[in-house]
């Protein structure tokens, strides 16, 4: 048999790759310590777990649910909104269900990326921009994301030409893989920039929950009109420990949400309506499991600041998401850093290259471990003299 040349057209997952290596290593007996994948090892928070118990209960939760979301749920969603970011978004018009945001960016691609468009994505960015651009017939162009210019895109720096054939914007602050965070004058900016050039904005808010020093992070939707070009995906993975669960939520344009809806009507029956439920006991119920986990990811920050500081890497402390991107140690590349890890120390990072071209010459570093784990990462890291400054060490 032959696959489709789309199938072709694309790597294998990044993260699906670097479990079969993990995988292969523990089969070898390596006492391996996972710093790649963002999965928060704090379990999902009690009154939510309760919630789904409850809601198993009910029999009208064991049909197919709604297309788009419950009602409920979608209320439910618009309450969160206009309490954490004092937003308006219609639950009827410009709310729709997603199964997780990763489900959601690659059926907002499908909905607008036709053979030969343009889809101007961040480099680095999460892996799915770029494939699910390929997969639609479309066409991925990098907006680079540098240190230089604190992880931010220069939209002027777009061509013309680009631009011409662009029907999708991507951006996701606070950022995977790099951290980076914006304020609201570059979201205005984005959404001035979108609005002249007739380009669907897409915010990828995957993190908003997971902030630090002081940092808050906005909606795009705060800005004035964005509804006029923008929607912005979120999803509870992250800030709910629920990544299993699956589930998230798109508002914004309401035409954007419509066509989104229409995809995901025609390739999938929607939500659990008990994880729905669950979902719904987040948004309405305590909030001091984020303030806790926050404080876990601070404490993990500072240990990995100090401690790849003594080991020579530049390193500032991140205000937001568990991930540190780093730089590789110089003349070594973002892939044989990430196995010489796996090899010699039996730690897991992901190459920077896995994020797109511009990520070539960094790694991402997840905090998603205990502090006592991370430490012994480190203690591994010195033993077998992985250092920043290690090539030149050798020469």
């Amino acid at each position: 048999m032959e696959v489709s040349k789309r199938l072709k057209s694309i790597p294998p997952y990044v993260f699906a790759e670097i479990a079969k290596k993990s995988q292969a290593a523990a089969a070898r007996g390596v006492d391996v310590i996972n710093l790649g994948i963002g999965d928060p090892d704090q379990p999902t928070p009690r009154h939510i777990v309760d919630a789904m118990h409850e809601a198993l209960e009910n029999p009208i939760n064991h049909h197919y649910p709604p297309f788009g979301g419950t009602k409920e749920y979608k209320t439910a969603v618009a309450e969160w909104c206009k309490n954490r970011f004092g937003i308006d978004v219609d639950p009827n018009t410009e709310v729709t269900s997603l199964i997780g945001s990763k489900e959601g960016l690659h059926n907002t691609i499908m909905a607008f990326i036709d053979q030969g468009d343009i889809n101007i994505i961040p480099d680095p960015g999460y892996p799915v921009y770029r494939t699910s651009t390929i997969l639609a017939g479309g066409e991925p162009y990098f907006m680079p994301l540098t240190p230089e210019n604190n992880f931010l895109p220069d939209f002027d720096a777009i061509p013309q030409a680009v631009l011409d054939k662009a029907k999708l914007l991507m951006i996701s602050y606070p950022n995977n893989p790099t951290a980076g965070i914006a304020d609201l004058a570059f979201f205005e900016k984005a959404v001035a920039f979108c609005k002249k050039h007739n380009i669907l904005l897409c915010h990828d808010l995957a993190y908003s929950e997971m902030t630090y020093d002081g940092y808050k992070a906005p909606s795009i939707m705060e800005v004035k009109g964005a509804k006029d070009i923008a929607i912005e995906l979120h999803s509870l993975s992250k800030s709910y420990n629920m990544t299993g669960w699956r589930i998230g939520f798109a508002i914004g344009n309401a035409e954007a949400i419509k066509a989104i809806g229409q995809i995901k009507s025609n390739i999938d029956t929607d939500i659990f309506r008990a994880i729905q439920m669950a979902a719904i006991a987040g948004f309405t119920g305590p909030t001091d499991h984020i303030t806790f986990c926050n404080n876990l990811y601070v404490e993990r920050r500072d240990l990995a600041v100090e401690r790849l500081t003594k080991l020579g890497w530049p390193v500032k402390p991140i205000k937001a998401t568990f991930y540190m991107w780093l730089p590789t140690p110089p003349g070594m590349s973002s892939a044989e850093f990430s196995n010489l890890m796996l090899d010699q120390a039996g730690i897991v990072v992901p190459p920077g290259v896995a994020y797109g071209p511009g990520g070539e010459g960094f790694f991402r570093m997840s905090l998603c471990v205990e502090k006592e784990r991370l430490a012994e990462a480190f203690d591994r890291m010195a033993k077998h003299a992985i250092t920043f400054d290690m090539a030149k060490a050798k020469v």
